[in-house]
C-alpha cells in the first residue's frame, strides 16, 4: 500500500516520499497561548495527530515539532494592533508570563483529553529570541529587509516566488485588501520580521536587538524554530487553512530567502469548523472549548469521533445534535466492545486492509470509520478476532473502545461545597483554581451549569 497525501502547494494528492529513508520531519503550528483553544482550533490538531499516527504505522520515525506562540502574534495581519498576549494579560489582570503558563497547560490538558500525542519537541517563541534575531540579521545581510519607524520589514518584491502556494496575485493586490497598508511599506504584502517597541512605552515583553528594543514578528518564530530543530529542509508542515495566505506564505518567503533552498516538501492544511454564524473566533467571543463540551455532558472522544465523520479538507459546521449523535455512537461502540468475548484471536486481514487503504487515501477517516463498523457487524469473524482488529484500528482512531465508564454515587453536599469554592475563585479571577475544581467535578461525572439564577449540577450523559 502507498500512502498518498494532498499537498497544498501542488494542489494534488501525491504518493508520499520522505527526504530521509523511514524518517519524517513534521512541523505543526501550535497555539497562541492568550486564551483557551477552541474546538475549531482543536480540529486541526486532531487531523495532525491522525497524520502522525498513520506515518508511524507505516514505519516512519516521526520527529514532530510544535511551537507555542507566547509573544508577537498581533491582533491583525497588517502588523498593527496589540499583541494577543498583552490582550490576555489585560483581560485577566495577570502577567503575560502567567497567562502563557496557564493557557499552555490548558492546551496540553485538551490534547490529553482528545488522545492527541504530544510533539517530540515543544518550543516557545520566547525561548528562541536569539535564533529569531539571527535570522533577521541574515535576511538584512542578503538585502531582503528594510527599516521603518515601527520595525524591520521583509521586502516581498525581492522574493520572486512570494505567494506561489497561496496563488496570490501581487500585482493586483491593493493596499487595504486583506493586508492593510502601513505608511512606508513598499508593497502591501511586505511584513514585519522585527517589531519596534513604541517610543516612550515599555512593553510587557521586549528584547534588545541590533534594530533597537522590540519583539519578533509572529511569522518569524516558526521559521527560526523549524530551522533549529528540523534543518533547512524537511518533509511536512501543517496548520489550519487560514494560515495559507499570510502566515505560511510569509514563513516560506523569509526561510527560503535566508537559506536559498526549497524549505518544505509537503504542506497540509485542515479546514475550518464553522458555527451557524460563520467561523469560530475568540475575538468575536463565539467559541466553544473542550471543557464547555464536557460541562454539557459530552465525552471529549465523542468530539474526536465527530470530527472523523468528515474529511479533514472539508469544512464542517458544528451542531449540538450531531455531536449528541457522536456521543451515542461512542457509547454504542464501547457497549459493543464490552460484549466481545475474549480469547486468542488474530487480526482480520481483510477488514484491516480496507481500513488501512482508507488511511492511505489522504487520511479518509469517514471511510475508515465505516470499515470499523462493518468489521464489528461481520458475523463471519470471531469475537477474539474482532477484539484484536478493533485494538489495531484504535491505534489510529484513539476512541478507547474498551474503556469502562463507571458511575459513582454523588455526595450532594460535597458537590455543593466544591461549586461554592469554584464560584468564589471565579469571582476573584483565580481561573486556575476554578478550572481545577471544574475538572475535579467532571471526574466525578458532575456537569455544572451556570445561569443568572446561579449554578446547578447534574449527572453526565
Amino acid at each position: 500500500m502507498t500512502l498518498s497525501l494532498f499537498n497544498t502547494e501542488s494542489r494534488s494528492i501525491e504518493a508520499f516520499k520522505s527526504i530521509e529513508e523511514r524518517k519524517v520531519g513534521l512541523y505543526t503550528c501550535g497555539p497562541t497561548v492568550y486564551h483557551y483553544a477552541h474546538i475549531g482550533n482543536l480540529r486541526t490538531y486532531i487531523f495532525e495527530d491522525i497524520l502522525k499516527r498513520v506515518l508511524e504505522r507505516r514505519g516512519y520515525d516521526v520527529k514532530h515539532v510544535m511551537n507555542v506562540t507566547d509573544v508577537g502574534h498581533l491582533t491583525d495581519d497588517a502588523d498593527r494592533g496589540e499583541d494577543k498576549m498583552e490582550v490576555g494579560a489585560a483581560r485577566e489582570g495577570k502577567t503575560v508570563w502567567d497567562i502563557a503558563s496557564h493557557y499552555t497547560q490548558a492546551f496540553e490538558t485538551d490534547l490529553e483529553k482528545l488522545n492527541i500525542k504530544a510533539p517530540t519537541v515543544w518550543c516557545k517563541a520566547t525561548d528562541h529570541i536569539s535564533e529569531q534575531i539571527e535570522m533577521v540579521r541574515v535576511l538584512e545581510e542578503k538585502g531582503f529587509t528594510y527599516s521603518l519607524a515601527d520595525g524591520v520589514y521583509f521586502d516581498t518584491s525581492k522574493f520572486s516566488a512570494y505567494g506561489k502556494m497561496a496563488g496570490l496575485d501581487l500585482e493586483g493586490q491593493m493596499a487595504g485588501h486583506r493586508v492593510e497598508q502601513t505608511e512606508g511599506k513598499r508593497t502591501p504584502s511586505d511584513f514585519c520580521v522585527w517589531k519596534s517597541s513604541p517610543k516612550g512605552e515599555k512593553r510587557l515583553m521586549e528584547w534588545e536587538s541590533p534594530w533597537g528594543t522590540g519583539f519578533p514578528g509572529w511569522h518569524l518564530e516558526c521559521s527560526a524554530m523549524a530551522l533549529k530543530y528540523l534543518g533547512e529542509q524537511f518533509d511536512i508542515h501543517c496548520g489550519g487553512v487560514d494560515h495559507v495566505r499570510v502566515h505560511h506564505t510569509n514563513e516560506i518567503a523569509q526561510t527560503e530567502a535566508c537559506t536559498g533552498k526549497t524549505w518544505v516538501n509537503w504542506w497540509m492544511h485542515g479546514e475550518f469548523l464553522l458555527m451557524d454564524e460563520g467561523k469560530m473566533s475568540k475575538s468575536a467571543d463565539n467559541f466553544l472549548t473542550i471543557s464547555l463540551l464536557e460541562e454539557q455532558g459530552f465525552d471529549p472522544l465523542a468530539y474526536r469521533l465527530y470530527l472523523m465523520s468528515a474529511h479533514y479538507r472539508k469544512a464542517l459546521t458544528y451542531h449540538d445534535e450531531v455531536l449528541k449523535g457522536s456521543q451515542k455512537a461512542l457509547e454504542r461502540l464501547r457497549g459493543r466492545a464490552q460484549e466481545l468475548e475474549e480469547g486468542d484471536g488474530e487480526v482480520d486481514a481483510r477488514h484491516l486492509k480496507a481500513f488501512e487503504e482508507a488511511l492511505d487515501d489522504d487520511l479518509n477517516m469517514p471511510q475508515a470509520i465505516s470499515h470499523m463498523w462493518m468489521m464489528l457487524q461481520d458475523e463471519n469473524i470471531s469475537d477474539p478476532a474482532k477484539r484484536a482488529t478493533l485494538l489495531s484500528m484504535d491505534e489510529i482512531l484513539c476512541l478507547d473502545p474498551f474503556k469502562i465508564v463507571k458511575k459513582e454515587a454523588i455526595n450532594d453536599e460535597a458537590v455543593l461545597n466544591l461549586i461554592k469554592e469554584r464560584n468564589a475563585a471565579r469571582n476573584s479571577k483565580d481561573f486556575t483554581r476554578s478550572d481545577a475544581i471544574r475538572d475535579e467535578l467532571l471526574a466525578m461525572d458532575i456537569v455544572i451549569k451556570d445561569s443568572p439564577e446561579g449554578t446547578t449540577f447534574e449527572r453526565k450523559l
